[in-house]
């Protein structure tokens, strides 16, 4: 089950679709979705989450608490919709595309990509990349 929460003033459109392409991409890395709980918030949320739980005191756009067990999907999924908007520009991309970035990110961080090296970095983007073409397909 996937389910969308607001802690901020944002509307997230098109959410069966999305769910939809989620659990396509979980189903595709051979994993099977469990509960996930993706949590729109602003910076001031995602920085306080930062530095209580990870020791960071720095904004991020993505944070996600893995409960994941064996093949079986499950966390939470925090997204700072303040840091999507201002990566959209920098990246210049649009608000959506670097949302479903973001959106999806997190899952494949479940599935085992990780993102510390620059070979990690650049597993997890491609990943990103193949899941953001299915979304469109």
């Amino acid at each position: 089950m996937i389910t969308f929460n607001f802690e901020t003033l944002f509307e997230l459109k098109k959410t069966t679709h999305l769910e939809d392409w989620v659990a396509k991409i979980v189903d595709n890395h051979g994993f099977t979705i469990g509960e996930i709980n993706y949590i729109f918030c602003d910076d001031a949320y995602l920085h306080k989450l930062n530095i209580d739980f990870l020791q960071h005191d720095t904004l991020t756009d993505v944070i996600s608490f893995d409960n994941t067990i064996g093949k079986l999907i499950s966390g939470d999924i925090y997204i700072s919709i303040e840091r999507v908007v201002e990566n959209a520009k920098d990246y210049k991309v649009s608000f959506d595309e670097e949302l479903h970035r973001v959106m999806i990110h997190g899952v494949l961080h479940y599935i085992g990509f990780k993102d510390k090296t620059v070979l990690e970095k650049k597993q997890m983007t491609d990943a990103e990349d193949e899941a953001l073409v299915l979304l469109i397909n």
